[in-house]
Formats: C-alpha cells, sequence, structure tokens
C-alpha cells in the first residue's frame, strides 16, 4: 500500500483517515482515535497529510511535521466543494485529501506553540473586556432606573460611583443597591487589573519580538495590534510571499479597478473578525493625527475626508495599513513616512 496524500477528517476523540495513491485512487479508509493517528504516521513513508485548519489541527500538524511529513492545512470552506452527496465523516476525510492534491488551493501555514498562546491571551482579553462592558452597561441601567444619569465615558462613571456611598447625595439609592454599586465596583477594578496586566504583557512581546517592533512603527499599529497580527501571520516568510493580504485575512475592504482606478467596494465579512475589529479602532485613534501631517498618506486622508463620510475613511485607512503591515513583513523594513513635496 503506497500512499501519497492522507487526508484526516478531525474529531474530538476519534478522525476519519483516507489515503490516495500517486493517481488519485483510494487505498485506505479507516477510523482511528487521535493517538492512533499518530502512532500510525510513524509507521508511514513520508507523504503528503491533510487535514482542515479547526480546533487541535495546529497541534496534530506539529507533530506529524516532525515525523517527516508534508502537512496541509485547509480552509474548511475550501474543502466544502469537493464533498460529495450524503456527506458524512469517511467522505469529509477523502474530500480533504482530494483538495489537498489541487495546485490553486490556498493553504494555511502551521502556528508554533507562543503563537497559539499569544492568540489564548487576545481571547482572553477580549474577553473581559466584554465582562466590563457589560458590567457598565449594567449599572448605568441601575442606576438610570433610580433617576441617576451617570455622563458617557468609563472614567466618569468610575468618578460617579465614588459618590454613590454617601446617602445624602443620592437619596434614590437603597441601602441594598448601595451595597451592590460597591460589590460592582471592586468587580470592575479586578477587570482592570487584569487587563492591564495582559497590555504590559503584549508590550514587553512586542519590545522583544522583531516582528512586532517593526509593525509597532506604524501609526495606529500598537503593542495589542502588532502582538495580535504576529500571532494571527503563522511563518512571515510564508505570508511575505502571499499575493493579497487581504485575500489571505480576509478582514479588509475589498479593492477593484474600473477604469484605471481603485475603488472600494465594502467590507467583507470573512476572517479574522478580531483583527478586523482591531485594525480598525487603531485607524480610528490614528486618523486625527494622520490626516495633520503633511506626509503622502495624510494628504490622501485629508483628500478622502473631502468626499466621504469619516467612517469611510476609517476602514481606508485600515486598509491601508493592512496593506502597510504586508510590506514591512515582506521586506523586513520599518515604517518612514514619505512628506508631501513643496
Amino acid at each position: 500500500m503506497s500512499i501519497a496524500v492522507l487526508g484526516i477528517d478531525l474529531g474530538k476523540n476519534s478522525c476519519n483517515v483516507v489515503g490516495l495513491d500517486l493517481d488519485g485512487r483510494v487505498v485506505l479508509r479507516r477510523r482511528k482515535r487521535r493517538e492512533t493517528v499518530l502512532a500510525f504516521g510513524e509507521k508511514l513513508p513520508a507523504c503528503v497529510v491533510a487535514m482542515e485548519a479547526c480546533c487541535g489541527a495546529h497541534h496534530m500538524g506539529r507533530t506529524l511535521a516532525a515525523q517527516g511529513h508534508t502537512v496541509r492545512l485547509m480552509s474548511p470552506e475550501y474543502v466544502r466543494p469537493y464533498v460529495k452527496a450524503q456527506k458524512n465523516d469517511d467522505r469529509d476525510a477523502e474530500a480533504i485529501a482530494e483538495a489537498a492534491t489541487r495546485p490553486a488551493m490556498r493553504f494555511v501555514t502551521l502556528k508554533s506553540q507562543a503563537q497559539l498562546d499569544m492568540q489564548t491571551l487576545h481571547r482572553v482579553r477580549d474577553q473581559l473586556v466584554g465582562e466590563r462592558t457589560a458590567l457598565m452597561n449594567q449599572i448605568r441601567a441601575v442606576l438610570l432606573e433610580r433617576g441617576y444619569i451617570v455622563p458617557q465615558g468609563r472614567a466618569k462613571l468610575a468618578a460617579c460611583l465614588a459618590s454613590l456611598t454617601d446617602e445624602a447625595a443620592v437619596p434614590a439609592l437603597s441601602a441594598r443597591m448601595r451595597v451592590l454599586v460597591a460589590e460592582v465596583w471592586e468587580r470592575w477594578q479586578d477587570l482592570d487589573k487584569r487587563i492591564a496586566a495582559l497590555d504590559a504583557e503584549f508590550a514587553e512581546t512586542a519590545r522583544s519580538d522583531e516582528h512586532a517592533r517593526r509593525l509597532t512603527t506604524i501609526p495606529g499599529i500598537g503593542a495589542l495590534n502588532a502582538t495580535a497580527l504576529v500571532a494571527a501571520i503563522g511563518d512571515v516568510a510564508t505570508f511575505a510571499r502571499g499575493r493579497d493580504l487581504a485575500a489571505w485575512l480576509g478582514h479588509v475592504p475589498r479593492q477593484l479597478t474600473t477604469g484605471g482606478r481603485p475603488r472600494l467596494v465594502g467590507i467583507t465579512k470573512r476572517g479574522r473578525k478580531y483583527l478586523r475589529k482591531s485594525l480598525i479602532r487603531g485607524a480610528r485613534a490614528a486618523l486625527p493625527t494622520l490626516r495633520q501631517s503633511e506626509t503622502r498618506l495624510g494628504q490622501r486622508l485629508r483628500g478622502l475626508l473631502s468626499r466621504a463620510h469619516i467612517k469611510t475613511a476609517v476602514v481606508a485607512l485600515a486598509a491601508k495599513l493592512a496593506r502597510i503591515v504586508w510590506a514591512l513583513l515582506r521586506h523586513g523594513r520599518t515604517y518612514e513616512a514619505t512628506a508631501v513635496a513643496v
């Protein structure tokens, strides 16, 4: 039995395995547990191992790559067209093996353990920020029902919570609600400390990592965005050889060329939502400074703001920053603002 391509449909406990020979014929169909698949890979001669880029794929991919196999991870949406009728796990594995043989197929690079750890920290921070926002909205609603309107802004809400302990200042608030507000305020401070600790860790990583440090020279790309981008990229050399950053990351506006002029046609919702959100937030923060600068980017933003809404300019700037990220990683350079010729 000569296996050229091994397709694995990953599951939580067991996996379906389908092997193809050099002519594309199915020569193996089995259902194995995860540890059995790894043991089977040790006995198998070096071949192409294909999997969908899902939970557990990177760990198994690194293990199989260490055994001498060529690992190819694919997005599940690219595998779906190769699934035959009456979908099941066995036919999914066959479709994965067949899709891996296509010359135009796009593959996901394997991520290291450090990159996966960084992505996990970003997910934890995003969850903590969501919990803090929900807590703020909840306490605002509680106070509004008692006729106490808090000004907009996190800092103003934090300042107002200190005065709620005074019964004479806020007589509409009962004693039980004062205790509840104190508990909410304590929980809020704990969330602030945990978020600040993660931000400090991201800043330290951005200073120590060469690629992240290079990205922080871009306006609107701080330590948070830089570490998230480097963690999502995978292998930087493979990423830099890609043609289109927007198609690879799938979080920036699509750009068409009509009559020789580029035109943005809207944001695609495919790809990583967290990266798309982070880039747009970074662009929104950098826009006021960049629009006043005497650089080519500032000149372009001023012209765009004169004919488009500010939110459109923010999204366009996010797309520009994403392309700058790709250029810096590809050429190994730092960001240099180009001044406008007088």
